[in-house]
């Protein structure tokens, strides 16, 4: 899998989009396949703010449960709607229609805590083996 090089990632395998004071939130590729067939998604409030790394959202399949963790600190502006009526948009899109949140970024610096596209897909890579 090559991951799209304008994300940045975190470990828990969420990743999110920078666009000037403004952030989409997803989770990865390599998260709904380990999911698999997702069902549901608890969608985040809008208005409600969260610290990096908080929880603010759940995904569930036909094999589990995950909490999804907000890559940077900020407050929600809007949700994918979309997700409430075909879930399965992040396994069919998990960068594009599958997405989860936006939020107004709190500081860009976090950005630079996460990795790049190369490092997140050799980090998947060592989880593999």
């Amino acid at each position: 899998m090559t991951y799209p090089t304008d994300l940045k990632y975190t470990r828990n395998d969420e990743w999110v989009r920078a666009e000037g004071a403004s952030a989409t939130c997803g989770i990865t590729h390599y998260a709904q396949e380990a999911l698999s067939d997702i069902v549901y998604v608890e969608l985040p409030p809008v208005g409600e703010h969260y610290e990096q790394g908080a929880a603010y959202t759940s995904v569930e399949s036909v094999k589990a449960a995950a909490e999804v963790y907000v890559p940077v600190s900020g407050t929600i502006t809007a949700v994918n709607e979309a997700l409430s009526a075909t879930p399965e948009l992040i396994n069919s899109d998990p960068y594009g229609a599958g997405w989860i949140a936006r939020l107004t970024l709190d500081d860009a610096g976090e950005l630079g805590g996460l990795m790049d596209a190369a490092a997140y897909e050799r980090y998947c890579e060592e989880r593999k083996q």
